[in-house]
């Protein structure tokens, strides 16, 4: 290997072991994947979510949706009175990633059981919002902001940073393929076409600032990593800044800089040559013995091929990723909690 070579072999392997290392504080969800040989889950190989959420612009697509989720008082209210985002950022972050993971990627046994685990936190995550409006995360129509608000975000993100165009027709098949991520958790409405999804965001009428806003906005600015990926970080956030819809931004109170975008795309495109597709995708490929894109996939399999059984539900239980259960508080100028026999928060 020449000297050349070599280096960039460096800066590689230092760009995944950064930019992966917030998500590893979750077991990963398809550990026994390819226990469920031919199995292609809700979506397959020739699916619009496959390559939309395995591109890098997904990182820039993450972040778009915690801003958008957070302009929604009675959304935002459940995450602030009910999740450990404070004291386990990266536990979070963690965890839905796993999800987003489990239901755009796995096989329909791990689908199933993502979304058992959603359903199962959600119970008890209900109260009242700082302008007195009642809260539950099993309400369909906050779970539809929670879904549609993720949904759009990548998109969005793969539209403005992904390493191609994408026609309409497959941008309206990409929202309808997840639609049926939405529905399984009761989500209503979850339209079907990217025009519909884009403005249904962008018009919500219940979208308004508020204490947990404020405070997620704040957190999403300046979360916990180190300098070195902090760097790097500041470049997704404004990039995920610049794509956010006018009204929402105002509303949120930020605004990208002047060169957000360029810097965003050189960002991303710094991390398709670096990371690659996502490994899950790839595996997703492996699972239903479809053929593997040359030049794609630069990280290895998250898990080994040698032949596995299926999980059995003991064995479901402890892949799962952990709860993040916390004791239920209220916080002075937020909101009123509701006590539930747990505690949870929003996906």
């Amino acid at each position: 290997m020449n000297p050349l070579t070599a280096l960039a072999e460096m800066i590689r392997d230092r760009v995944v072991a950064s930019a992966t290392s917030p998500f590893g504080h979750a077991d990963y969800p398809l550990a026994h994947s390819l226990s469920y040989e031919g199995d292609p889950g809700l979506f397959g190989p020739d699916s619009a979510s496959w390559p939309i959420i395995g591109d890098a612009s997904a990182f820039v697509g993450g972040i778009r949706a915690l801003l958008i989720q957070a302009a929604h008082p009675e959304v935002v209210a459940g995450v602030s009175d009910h999740s450990r985002y404070r004291e386990d950022p990266l536990g979070r972050l963690s965890r839905t990633s796993a999800y987003v993971t489990a239901t755009t990627f796995g096989a329909m046994p791990e689908v199933e059981q993502a979304v058992a685990f959603v359903r199962h936190a959600h119970g008890p995550v209900r109260g009242r919002s700082h302008r007195d409006r009642a809260y539950s995360a099993a309400t369909p129509r906050f779970a539809a902001w929670v879904h549609n608000a993720l949904t759009d975000s990548f998109l969005t993100a793969y539209r403005w940073y992904g390493p191609q165009a994408l026609s309409s027709a497959d941008a309206d098949r990409f929202v309808a393929e997840q639609a049926r991520i939405g529905r399984l958790l009761d989500a209503n409405p979850t339209p079907e076409t990217a025009a519909d999804l884009t403005e249904w965001v962008a018009e919500h009428p219940d979208a308004a600032e508020s204490p947990g806003m404020h405070e997620t906005v704040a957190f999403l600015g300046d979360p916990p990593l180190n300098e070195a990926q902090k760097v790097g970080y500041r470049l997704l956030y404004g990039a995920a800044v610049a794509t956010i819809p006018p009204r929402i931004r105002s509303i949120l109170g930020v605004e990208p800089g002047p060169l957000a975008v360029p810097s965003g795309r050189a960002a991303v495109g710094f991390l398709r040559w670096a990371l690659g597709s996502s490994p899950s995708w790839n595996l997703a490929l492996v699972r239903v013995g479809a053929d593997i894109p040359e030049d794609l996939f630069r990280q290895p399999l998250p898990v080994a091929t040698t032949g596995e059984h299926p999980s059995t539900p003991a064995d479901t239980e402890a892949s799962l990723p952990s709860s993040g259960l916390d004791s239920p508080s209220t916080r002075p100028g937020s909101s009123r909690i509701e006590q539930g026999p747990d505690d949870s928060t929003f996906e």
